[in-house]
């Protein structure tokens, strides 16, 4: 079931290695001869250890493939019904977002601490845009990019803007037919029909050849990726020899080096978020950093904008709480009420510093 709980190293070392049977002596206990009513029982017993081992071996290495595919504890682990899931949240609710926010599907940039009216979020998030390329060191003229990919593109806002701000080609794949629609009308409609493009695909088998994106660009999709390795070795696959990666995306926070785990508490609370968002399991910046470094990638930076986003959710959830947010997410079907009412949830994380906001960028060696 989409949500399920994912099994942790602790969940693993706590699974029964042994195969519990019960006797059914209520059933035979009518049998006259006793060597018959024996051999039934062992017979009886025999199966239920069978079948009960089979069970837990199969617990065992689900559990175990969890650990080897994903860098944190919490998630949802069957890929398919995950894929599905986060298609049809999308199917349903980006036309509500368009509506309201327009079509940058991402938080915005705000200064810390700062005075922020309603009306500055949909340039807060064009300023998201502009900082993740500033930080990445793309503002320098003589590095445009000329190719760029958008993965996890939603309906196509940061593959238009970059390729008006660029003069460049630029291809989005999303899992949402109705956003790769959406995003391929908003493009033409706005003349940009032969330069950028999208389409429905897995950013964890991306369709195109290695080495073809100056730009490899991922603005809040990283959080819905089921495996991180793979996810992270696509980005460094299609990215050109010299090719900047921006990677911006949730995470949950850094362990300590006494740490082996987020805290039960915390775990809980990501658990709630992965079922209203359909997420898998999160990681942390410093692992994706890791993943980065063993793709040999170059100049890795990182930094945690959660400060610089806090203004967002709570907007969002002021948004919803009018009469036509209010009314938008009723009529839009029972994923997108889920995710309405797990908004305060993120708060919460942004709050007890369990959840960052990280920008993380590198290049891939000429």
């Amino acid at each position: 079931m989409i949500g399920s709980t994912c099994y942790s190293a602790n969940t693993i070392q706590s699974l029964n290695p042994t195969c519990p049977y019960s006797s059914s002596s209520s059933v035979i206990s009518s049998l006259r001869k006793p060597q018959i009513q024996n051999n039934i029982i062992q017979n009886t017993r025999r199966r239920r250890r069978i079948i009960t081992c089979n069970y837990n071996r199969r617990r065992m290495t689900s559990a175990v493939g969890a650990m080897k595919t994903t860098t944190s504890e919490v998630g949802i682990q069957n890929q398919q019904e995950l894929k599905k899931g986060i298609a049809d949240l999308y199917d349903e609710s980006s036309g509500i977002w368009e509506d309201i926010w327009g079509d940058h599907m991402h938080h915005g940039y705000y200064q810390p601490q700062s005075s922020v009216s309603l009306s500055d979020h949909r340039s807060a998030q064009i300023r998201m845009i502009e900082q993740a390329l500033t930080f990445a060191s793309i503002s320098d003229p003589a590095k445009k990019p000329m190719s760029i990919v958008d993965v996890g593109c939603g309906i196509g806002g940061s593959s238009r803007y970059l390729a008006k701000k660029y003069g460049a080609t630029a291809k989005g794949i999303t899992l949402s037919p109705v956003q790769a629609e959406r995003a391929q009308a908003l493009a033409d409609a706005q003349g940009l029909g032969d330069k950028v493009s999208f389409q429905v695909a897995d950013a964890l088998n991306q369709p195109f050849p290695d080495g073809q994106f100056d730009l490899v660009w991922s603005m809040e999709s990283g959080e819905h990726m089921p495996d991180k390795e793979k996810f992270v070795g696509e980005l460094a696959r299609v990215a050109a020899p010299g090719g900047t990666i921006i990677l911006v995306t949730w995470c949950h926070r850094d362990l300590s080096p006494s740490e082996e785990s987020l805290t039960p508490e915390e775990k809980e609370l990501l658990n709630k978020i992965c079922k209203a968002f359909y997420l898998p399991a999160w990681c942390s910046t410093a692992d994706y950093v890791k993943l980065l470094q063993s793709n040999s990638l170059q100049d890795i930076k990182a930094a945690d904008w959660s400060e610089n986003v806090a203004p967002f959710w709570p907007a969002v959830i002021k948004s919803a709480l009018t009469w036509r947010g209010f009314t938008s997410v009723l009529r839009s079907g029972w994923k997108t009420i889920k995710a309405a009412l797990a908004m305060p949830l993120m708060i919460e994380g942004y709050k007890k510093g369990l959840i960052k906001f990280a920008i993380i960028t590198c290049r891939k060696p000429e």
